[in-house]
């Protein structure tokens, strides 16, 4: 399996390996389920914190595949799913996989 080249952006959130480490399995699965897959730039942030709400974060995943550009920007809505940054990047990467999946069938479809 070729690996996509991954870049990995931290806003307002400290970088650790294990972080890391977890946004490149998740693109790893991706790539395995969606193989057009070219590059993949992942932006992690915690805009705002939240006096009662704790922080949330958002994650930005910007994939490139043949002839488009997809984006999926999971912000956070003031629920508590997105106050682990495990959970917002699991999420987020469960979007892209879906994004990557509709892109495929419409071309699919496109091409008959």
């Amino acid at each position: 399996m070729m690996t996509i080249p991954v870049h990995i952006v931290y806003r307002d959130v400290e970088r650790t390996d294990a972080i890391d480490s977890h946004i490149r399995k998740l693109v790893e699965k991706l790539h395995s389920h969606a193989e057009r897959v070219v590059s993949c730039h992942i932006a992690l942030e915690a805009p705002h914190r939240h006096k009662q709400q704790g922080r949330h974060y958002r994650v930005r995943i910007d994939l490139a595949v043949p002839g488009a550009e997809l984006v999926v920007d999971r912000c956070p809505d003031g629920g508590r799913d997105h106050e682990d940054a495990y959970s917002a990047i699991d999420d987020a990467f469960d979007h892209a996989l879906r994004r990557v999946n509709e892109h495929a069938r419409r071309a699919r479809e496109l091409s008959r």
